[in-house]
């Protein structure tokens, strides 16, 4: 994992424990980012949206190391929300208090071996549960059965879409490509591009893939685009409607099609992942800025369309993430 990895602490992460990994290529370039849970002393488990066991298996070439895709051995189910604890428990039988923020636990639910990690993709409190194929369905019973009398409902992809975007959190082929789709070289992204430069240590004693790359943009001053959030004026907004003598008529969905990002005129970036936040009741999207505009109280316009007339809506580059609830974390 050392190889893979650009954090420093994958050989030293603890039994039990999770963190978030993104991997690149050799130009320092994102494949993809996911999720790392050591679950015994010589096993992890690695999560991606984008196929990379290939990936993986070159990288483990000359390594004492076995590679496996489980991919059609486990169902996920995400238990998302304020009361998943509560549900978790009712299913289980166990206080689960005492499993912190990406941390990793094994259960049994409906007698099934159940391995559960404390993450999830809404920025709420909530675990995500690994079952193996077989028992999906009577987990998913049983999970229901208890969640019944706490209010519990399923939710799809679209409302989980909702709650990424407040929760600043970023989609590959919304926010970013991976490098092994790109047809562009606009179209790769190194990790300081899309938030995740903090997950990159430099320090770290093992060379990993795409090290070098990434000192030479570091050397060079970082990237020219940035991630940012961007809160769009409501006002302009109810304005574009006005024009056509409508009331604002706002999709529930999140809009991911990338669209231009001006400054005096100058487009300066793109939007993307544009959505109405349920919960904090604003109109946010995530951005791509030049650097020079990543500054929290930038002003910029967003281009937005209503009935087939473009036009342009202010906007302040605000803090990630929109919404951070304390729960996430306790």
């Amino acid at each position: 994992m050392g190889r893979v990895s650009r954090r420093p602490g994958i050989r030293r992460l603890p039994r039990h424990r999770v963190q978030r990994d993104p991997w690149c290529d050799e130009d320092g370039k994102v494949l993809d980012d996911g999720t790392v849970t050591r679950l015994e002393a010589d096993g992890y488990r690695v999560t991606s949206a984008d196929p990379c066991y290939r990936w993986f298996l070159m990288n483990a070439t000359t390594l004492d190391v076995g590679v496996s895709d489980v991919t059609e051995d486990l169902a996920a189910l995400a238990l998302q929300g304020r009361l998943s604890r509560e549900v978790l428990e009712s299913a289980t039988g166990e206080d689960w208090t005492d499993v912190r923020y990406f941390r990793h636990r094994r259960t049994s639910i409906a007698d099934v071996d159940v391995s559960v990690t404390r993450t999830g993709y809404t920025g709420d409190r909530g675990y995500e549960l690994w079952i193996p194929v077989a028992g999906a369905i009577a987990v998913w019973d049983r999970v229901f059965e208890a969640g019944e009398a706490f209010g519990i409902f399923p939710a799809g992809i679209r409302a989980l879409d909702v709650a990424r975007v407040e929760a600043g959190l970023i989609l590959i082929d919304a926010e970013y490509t991976s490098a092994r789709h790109a047809i562009s070289p606009e179209q790769t992204y190194s990790p300081f591009e899309i938030g995740l430069g903090r997950l990159v240590e430099f320090g770290k004693a093992a060379a990993f893939t795409g090290k070098r790359a990434l000192l030479a943009e570091r050397a060079a001053g970082g990237p020219a685009r940035r991630l940012v959030g961007l809160e769009l004026d409501w006002a302009g907004i109810e304005g574009m409607f006005a024009k056509h003598g409508l009331a604002p008529m706002i999709s529930p969905f999140v809009d991911r099609s990338p669209v231009p990002v001006y400054r005096e005129g100058r487009q300066v970036g793109r939007a993307t992942s544009i959505t109405w936040g349920t919960t904090i009741k604003k109109m946010v999207g995530l951005g791509s800025l030049d650097k020079a505009f990543e500054k929290p109280g930038s002003r910029v316009s967003v281009e937005y369309s209503v009935e087939g007339e473009r036009g342009n809506v202010a906007a302040t580059v605000v803090p990630l993430p929109f919404l951070d609830l304390q729960r996430k974390r306790t």
